[in-house]
């Protein structure tokens, strides 16, 4: 929308959402639904589309989200709506949940979106769509309606060529959770009037119906979203061209109000083209510095409203924001309390901020999670350890401009990209990371924040990241923190200037 793109995106309304967490004093999640109405932000379409499924029809709608760009542009984004008094009340419910369900809910909802994506795009006068971009395997089931679209046109021919031109896939993970495999007995019995089976074999092949092998055979272009990413993709997909593609941010939503207001002033024209935030490097030090100060306020403020603990704004606080997941390691800087507390109290003091969901199926991430609970509950005030619930945009908004360092431990070579923390260089905040996904490409030891570990891809043993981040956090980060405020300063404006002004949408699309 910023760049006035003619595009339209398309995705399901998920009136239950992902989950609404709460974490109880043991620090153990349990979920509830996170509803979401519609009607409140977007228009309701007359258009209805049907499909089959399981051997009846099934009916969906649509609404309209509308997407204001800066430029004026404007990009509609369609949620497909299953929720019709005409279907069955299970088929209802298919468009309810994000990671919902067993494999049937979630091949259903697949169908839903790629097939009947497509008709009611086709329903809403789309009809020359130039190039289609899929986003994960999850959409796959397109390729096949194109196809069969083309097929009907050309009264029997597939148009593989045709359908793969227009075709452009982006791999998001190589977490084996995120490609989408379903039995070929299910996929007959829920798809077979709707999707040739000798198609989705000639796709897939395989014992198995593979959404990410469909999406890599019906395009033309593949992406991984970082450089490394693209190189793990091709060892996992040895047969296929992958290239990279590396994630950025929406600058202008994830800037805390008090550096908007500093770049507005100081570098005027930045939300429009975030590549002129290099210019930071000649704004005095003292006005970003009271611009992170004012942001940190937010967080304290935030953090005492949200769970009653008064975080002291002078000490050096580490932000942790992300899915709880095992290869997330979210717990990796309390793998030694005890030199934790050392250099806490020889340093200067130490505080966390944690956030992040686990699936509601995940038990290790739930077990994360209360693992972190427990190890603030261990240190006490040596070092104040908090973790709040719900983390969402408006948490994540607070939290990656509020926290002095931001930190990232995946246990290679699992993080694609990550994106928290572009939003925190956007902010200012240094990261100290693990050299995965995006980092490799955004660090400069020193200048944008530290490195843990090599720049190769293999994944050390837990206790030697942990030593590693324990000598970066004691010897290097908390020293400057506490006594050169310059030299902070000075890593506060690059981490603007090289990796804010690099990693956000703009050059991305």
């Amino acid at each position: 929308a910023d760049l006035s793109l003619p595009l339209v995106g398309v995705t399901l309304v998920q009136h239950r959402g992902y989950l609404q967490q709460h974490i109880d004093e043991s620090g153990w999640q349990s979920e509830g639904p996170a509803s979401w109405d519609p009607s409140a932000h977007a228009e309701r379409l007359p258009a209805v589309v049907e499909m089959r499924l399981g051997g009846h029809t099934v009916k969906i709608a649509a609404w309209k989200c509308l997407v204001r760009g800066e430029s004026g542009g404007v990009v509609p984004v369609i949620l497909l709506d299953s929720d019709l008094p005409e279907n069955a009340e299970s088929d209802r419910r298919l468009t309810d949940a994000l990671y919902g369900g067993d494999e049937r809910y979630r091949l259903a909802q697949e169908a839903v979106l790629g097939i009947a994506g497509l008709r009611m795009l086709r329903a809403l006068g789309y009809a020359s769509i130039h190039r289609f971009q899929l986003n994960e395997g999850h959409s796959a089931l397109l390729i096949a309606e194109l196809l069969r679209e083309g097929r009907d046109q050309a009264h029997g021919a597939w148009d593989f060529e045709e359908v793969r031109r227009r075709c452009v896939f982006t791999t998001h993970t190589p977490v084996p959770a995120g490609h989408d495999r379903f039995s070929w007995e299910l996929v007959s019995e829920l798809l077979g009037e709707t999707a040739n089976d000798e198609l989705l074999h000639m796709l897939s092949g395989g014992s198995q119906l593979d959404m990410t092998k469909v999406a890599l055979n019906g395009s033309h272009y593949v992406n991984g979203v970082a450089k490394r990413h693209a190189e793990v993709s091709r060892g996992m997909f040895p047969d296929y061209r992958i290239e990279a593609v590396t994630n950025g941010i929406h600058t202008a939503t994830w800037v805390g109000p008090s550096f908007a207001a500093l770049f507005d002033s100081r570098v005027p024209g930045w939300r429009g083209d975030p590549s002129i935030l290099r210019s930071i490097l000649g704004v005095p030090h003292e006005e970003i510095l009271d611009a992170h100060r004012e942001a940190k306020r937010l967080l304290v403020e935030r953090v005492r409203s949200s769970c009653g603990v008064e975080l002291d704004a002078n000490v050096l606080t580490l932000g942790f924001a992300r899915r709880a997941t095992d290869y997330k390691r979210t717990n990796l800087v309390f793998h030694d309390l005890d030199r934790l507390r050392a250099i806490a109290r020889g340093r200067g003091g130490l505080q966390f901020v944690f956030a992040g969901k686990a699936h509601p199926q995940d038990e290790g991430g739930k077990h994360l999670i209360q693992s972190v609970v427990e190890a603030g509950r261990a240190l006490g005030d040596q070092v104040r350890v908090v973790y709040l619930p719900n983390y969402d945009m408006d948490l994540a908004r607070v939290m990656v401009a509020g926290c002095d360092v931001w930190l990232n431990t995946p246990r290679k070579p699992l993080e694609a990209s990550g994106t928290s923390g572009m939003k925190a260089a956007a902010n200012g905040v240094p990261h100290l990371s693990v050299l995965d996904g995006w980092w490799l490409e955004g660090h400069i030891e020193g200048v944008t924040g530290w490195a843990i570990g090599t720049r190769d891809a293999h994944s050390a043993a837990d206790s030697d990241d942990a030593g590693e981040l324990y000598d970066k956090l004691g010897s290097t980060i908390a020293p400057m923190f506490y006594g050169d405020t310059m030299a902070w300063a000075n890593v506060v404006r690059h981490a603007i200037a090289v990796n804010g002004s690099y990693f956000h949408t703009r050059r991305m699309v």
